[in-house]
This record gives structure tokens, C-alpha cells and sequence, in this order.
């Protein structure tokens, strides 16, 4: 007689409220990747109010959602011993959306920018390294479009699969400036663990991260059952916004595009690993005497997983 395998609980915490930028993963639980990976896996729905960090420290995820590689090396730069073995997205897709008038960044120098706290520890010091930006033309970004709808002399941050939609949709005539089109090194949806849970639990880490994979690869062939669990953990979630947002990551290769079409879904490189390190120690956004790039990431993990676009 066979016994059922028994399935080993594990939670991913993402960085907001469920989308199609968190796709692959509601579509691994929805097609049951997961399962046949041997894992039971919840995915906790984040937003602007939760810190996934502090909540993974307390024991309350296994492992979550970095924005980006960068925030995850600060976040262990200050005290908390979290690693990077993954991340979806080869570009980040953080973006300053400006009114008709503006076509490049060295426009947007006498504008007002809306943009978020978190911000100023990530893209903002590379935008004003680069294009001569100040602090002083900044205001909070409060993730609602009507500011910027109201005031043409307005930009704001967001993200390419989402706010130009709601934008778009409100009738205003934008354009979009991509920051990693310009040479920002940022990964953006990582897999990060805390130093304990990957040394401690290495064969479900393993397994969440092969089978995450294969469900980005699902999910953009076919968004389907992923999008009837987004759409359960975040009812305000339009079908018409899913479809963009689909459409958008599959148009620049966000997750299957750079080394991912060749090395696999999730890919980090050692090279990129070290631009996205190198940035914040010149930006002086983490001392290097208290972050190893070698500890910050774990790229073991996806040289076994290697699951091809």
C-alpha cells in the first residue's frame, strides 16, 4: 500500500496586492506545480502598509517578494540576514510616467515628481546621479494617479504594467520612461529567504523556487487559473488590468527576455549581481563593510531549477 505524500507547508509573502506581476505563483498553486513539488504553499498577499521583512524575521513567511535585488542587499546591509536566490523579473519595471510634453528624463528637470519613501533608498540616488535630479523637486507619491492627472507640470513613479493603464484609462496622454532602459541594474520580484530557512530547509527552498518557475512559464502561456486566485485574494482586480499587464510583460520580455531566454526563468548572474552591489556602495546607500555580496545572494538554487522560457 502507498502512503500519500505528505505536503510540506511553506509561505511566500509578496511585496502588494495580488496582479499578473505576481502571476507565476498564484498559477503554480493554481495548477497544482506546487503540490507536485511536494510543497503546500500559501501566498500572503502584501500592500503599502505590511513590512514583509519584519514579518518573515517573526517567523510569519518562510520567504518573500524583494521589489528589487538592491532593497533585499540593504535590507541585510541593516542587520536582518536575508539572501536573494531568485528573481522573475530580468528588469525592474519601475518607471516615471510624464505628461505628453516630456520624452526623455532630461525633461522632467523643472518638474514636480511624485514618487514613494521607499524611493530614496533605491532608484532616486541613480536619477539624480545621473540626471542631475534634487530632493527639492520631489513629493510623496501616495499610489493614486490623480495628482498627476490634475497638473501637467506633474510626473510620477510607477510601475510599466500598471500605472500607464489606469492613466491611459483616465484619458491623459502620458509617456513612459523606463529607468532599467538607461542602465539601472535593478532585478525586481525576487525569491529572498532568510539565512536560517535556506541553510535549514534547503530541499523546500529548492523545490518552491523550480516550481515558481514553471508556473511563470505557465502563466504566461495561459493566465487563466493563476488569475482566478488574484482575483480571489484582490477583488478589486480588473480582468481588462490583467490582460495589460499580461500583454506588458510579455511584449518586453520582462520575465523570459536577457539571460532568462537562455540560462532560465528567475535567472541572477554573478555579472548583474555585482552592478546591482557596486551601485549601492557608490550611491553610498550601504557600507560594504557590513553586506558581502557572496551572502547577499545564494545563486545555487537556480543552477538546479533552470527552467527554460
Amino acid at each position: 500500500m502507498s502512503t500519500a505524500q505528505a505536503q510540506e507547508k511553506f509561505t511566500y509573502m509578496t511585496n502588494w496586492y495580488a496582479q499578473a506581476e505576481h502571476g507565476g505563483f498564484y498559477q503554480a498553486v493554481a495548477t497544482g506545480l506546487y503540490k507536485k513539488a511536494g510543497l503546500d504553499v500559501t501566498i500572503k498577499m502584501g500592500g503599502p502598509q505590511v513590512n514583509i521583512v519584519q514579518m518573515m524575521a517573526a517567523g510569519q513567511s518562510d520567504c518573500v517578494m524583494g521589489s528589487s535585488d538592491l532593497q533585499m542587499i540593504q535590507t541585510r546591509a541593516g542587520g536582518v540576514p536575508v539572501t536573494t536566490l531568485a528573481a522573475v523579473f530580468q528588469k525592474d519595471p519601475q518607471v516615471l510616467i510624464a505628461h505628453a510634453d516630456v520624452t526623455k528624463f532630461e525633461d522632467l528637470k523643472d518638474k514636480t515628481i511624485l514618487i514613494a519613501s521607499s524611493a530614496h533608498r533605491g532608484y532616486w540616488p541613480w536619477l539624480k546621479a545621473r540626471y542631475g535630479f534634487n530632493d527639492a523637486q520631489t513629493r510623496p507619491y501616495t499610489f493614486n494617479i490623480q495628482p498627476f492627472v490634475a497638473d501637467k507640470n506633474v510626473a510620477q513613479q510607477g510601475y510599466l504594467t500598471s500605472e500607464p493603464f489606469a492613466i491611459a484609462r483616465a484619458g491623459v496622454k502620458a509617456n513612459t520612461l523606463m529607468f532599467s532602459d538607461h542602465g539601472y541594474p535593478a532585478y525586481a520580484t525576487t525569491i529572498s529567504c532568510m539565512d536560517k530557512t535556506v541553510k535549514e530547509r534547503s530541499a523546500a527552498v529548492a523545490a518552491f523556487v523550480k516550481a515558481t518557475m514553471e508556473g511563470w512559464k505557465s502563466y504566461l502561456s495561459n493566465p487563466a487559473p493563476g488569475n482566478v486566485l488574484i482575483k480571489q485574494d484582490n477583488p478589486k482586480m480588473s480582468d481588462e488590468q490583467l490582460a495589460y499587464s499580461v500583454a506588458k510583460l510579455k511584449e518586453l520580455g520582462m520575465v523570459t527576455g536577457g539571460d532568462a531566454a537562455t540560462q532560465g526563468i528567475g535567472v541572477i548572474t554573478p555579472a548583474r549581481a555585482k552592478a546591482s552591489f557596486d551601485f549601492l556602495v557608490e550611491t553610498k546607500l550601504i557600507d560594504p563593510a557590513k553586506v558581502n555580496q557572496n551572502e547577499a545572494y545564494n545563486l545555487s538554487f537556480l543552477q538546479d531549477a533552470k527552467v527554460l522560457p
